[in-house]
Parts: structure tokens; C-alpha cells; sequence
């Protein structure tokens, strides 16, 4: 499996942008699984919440996840092509920074190497790829390449 990660603050609008990204990949065949991460106990989630809504985009599997590592998620999953991740932002595995300045917070990409592109309404400058949040098939096409798929 390869194993990409979508971060950002709350309400910078990652949920979104991976349910953009899912239709992408599954119309190029690929398997993909969402894991989610939460920072409160997990338990039934229903309509409109994030976990229903990376399934309805097509997600094969979603994992909500609140422990504090990512590899024991990981574990519990079936076997697919491609899981994203949302949150655990401190994870050494390629990933995609979804940064808005109303919800605000810093850029995480100064001080995190393993990110790799900054998906963004606003003008960022950094010499990271900078794609804009209605470009998820050129993300899509950016992130294939990284991960060699």
C-alpha cells in the first residue's frame, strides 16, 4: 500500500479536498482507503459526517483513528492501492498541506520536510508545488507521480 497524508488546521477544508481527490483516483483503478484521524473517542458516525462522506466519494474502506500512531491504523485496514490520511500531522510520510488563512494557523510546510505540496486559496510563498482547491485532478496526477503509481 502506499501511504500519503492530507494536513492542515481544522476548517482549512481537507475533508473536502479528499473527497475530491477519491473520484480521481478511482476512476484510474486504484483501491484507496481513508484513514482519519480524531482527537476525541471514535464511535458511529452518521450522515453528512466526514467518515460517511469519504465513502460516498468512493472510498473503498474508512478508518477513524484517535490513538496517537499511525501504523496500528494502518494494520486494521484491507488491502488496497492507496490510503490517505487525514491529519497526524507529525507522520514522516508524503504529504499534502491544505492551508486557508481564515481558519488560520501557521503553514505547517517550514517546518515539516515531509510535505511535499501546499494546496491553497491564497498566495503562498514557498518553492513547494502550490496547486489551488479546485485542481484535485492536477494533485491527483502530482501525487500518482510521487508515489510511483
Amino acid at each position: 500500500m502506499k501511504v500519503f497524508g492530507v494536513v492542515g488546521w481544522s476548517g482549512s477544508g481537507k475533508t473536502t479536498f479528499i473527497e475530491q481527490l477519491l473520484p480521481f483516483f478511482a476512476s484510474r483503478g486504484l483501491r484507496v482507503s481513508v484513514v482519519k484521524h480524531c482527537h476525541h473517542p471514535v464511535g458511529p458516525e452518521g450522515p453528512g459526517k466526514d467518515s460517511q462522506r469519504h465513502r460516498d466519494a468512493g472510498a473503498a474502506q474508512v478508518l477513524l483513528a484517535s490513538g496517537p500512531s499511525l501504523e496500528p491504523a494502518l494494520e486494521r485496514l484491507s488491502a488496497c492501492d492507496l490510503v490517505i490520511v487525514e491529519g497526524f500531522k507529525t507522520e514522516p510520510i508524503p504529504k499534502l498541506e491544505v492551508w486557508r488563512p481564515d481558519p488560520g494557523g501557521p503553514l505547517l510546510h517550514p517546518s515539516d520536510p515531509a510535505i511535499i505540496a501546499v494546496v491553497s486559496d491564497a498566495r503562498v510563498a514557498t518553492d513547494l508545488p502550490v496547486f489551488r482547491p479546485d485542481e484535485a485532478q492536477a494533485v491527483g496526477t502530482f501525487v500518482l507521480g510521487r508515489l510511483g503509481l
